[in-house]
C-alpha cells in the first residue's frame, strides 16, 4: 500500500510548540487545547508583521529539531514499512526546511520514509521566494491508499484520489470541521491509526 504521512501534528508536536513560542515572542497565552483555527495568526491573534516573524522563528532549524515526537509515530510507520507498504512525508514545510526535518525523521529513525515538501498552502510569503521540492503537476499524478493529515484546509489535495482512505488525527483546530465525505475517519492516537490500516490492509488481500 501507499500511504501519506503529514508531517506537523502528525508526527510531531507541532502545534505545542508553536503555542510556547507565541507566548514568548509576543505575550500571547493561548494553550495548544484552546488553538481553535490551523491558520495561526487567527488562533494566536497576530497582524502580519508578528505572524511573519513567528512562522521565520518556527523555521529556523533549531526549533524544527526540537519538536517532539507524537507518540508512537516512529513506530507504527517503521511497521508499515517493515511490511513493504510505501510511506511517503508530504509537508506543506517551503524547501529551506527540507534539511532540518530530514534530520529530523532520521534521528527519529525514520530513515526509510521519502520526504516531499508541497505548497499545500500558498505559504510562501513568510520565507521571501521560498520553493517546494513537489510541484502540484507532480503531487497530482501520486496515488495512495491512506492519508494521515490534521488540516482541513489539505482536505483540497485529495479531491484527485476518490477512493482514498484519509485518517485525520484529532486536533483542536478540526473538531468543528465536517468531513467531505465517509472516507474520512477521525483518529485519536496512532495506535487507532495503526489498526484502521491494518484493517485496510487485510481487506485489500
Amino acid at each position: 500500500m501507499r500511504i501519506y504521512v503529514d508531517f506537523d501534528d502528525c508526527l510531531c508536536e507541532t502545534g505545542r510548540a508553536f503555542s510556547r513560542l507565541a507566548a514568548e515572542l509576543f505575550g500571547r497565552d493561548v494553550p495548544y487545547e484552546h488553538m481553535r483555527f490551523f491558520e495561526l495568526d487567527r488562533s494566536f491573534d497576530l497582524d502580519d508583521g508578528q505572524f511573519e516573524r513567528l512562522m521565520i522563528r518556527g523555521h529556523e532549524p533549531e526549533m524544527l529539531l526540537s519538536f517532539e515526537e507524537t507518540p508512537g509515530a516512529s513506530a507504527v510507520i517503521n511497521e508499515w514499512i517493515d511490511c513493504g507498504h510505501e510511506v511517503s512525508i508530504i509537508t506543506g514545510r517551503p524547501f529551506s526546511a527540507y534539511e532540518s526535518s530530514r534530520k529530523w525523521l532520521d534521528a527519529h529513525g525514520l530513515q526509510r520514509a521519502r520526504l516531499y515538501c508541497l505548497n499545500k498552502y500558498g505559504r510562501d510569503s513568510f520565507i521571501k521566494g521560498s520553493d517546494f521540492s513537489l510541484e502540484p503537476e507532480d503531487y497530482a499524478r501520486m496515488t495512495f491508499d491512506f492519508a494521515v493529515e490534521d488540516s482541513p484546509r489539505a482536505f483540497k489535495c485529495f479531491d484527485h484520489l476518490p477512493d482514498l482512505r484519509v485518517l485525520v488525527f484529532d486536533r483542536p483546530w478540526n473538531r468543528d470541521c465536517a468531513f467531505p465525505n465517509g472516507n474520512y475517519a477521525r483518529c485519536c492516537d496512532w495506535e487507532g491509526i495503526r489498526r484502521l490500516v491494518a484493517a485496510g490492509a487485510s481487506a485489500m488481500e
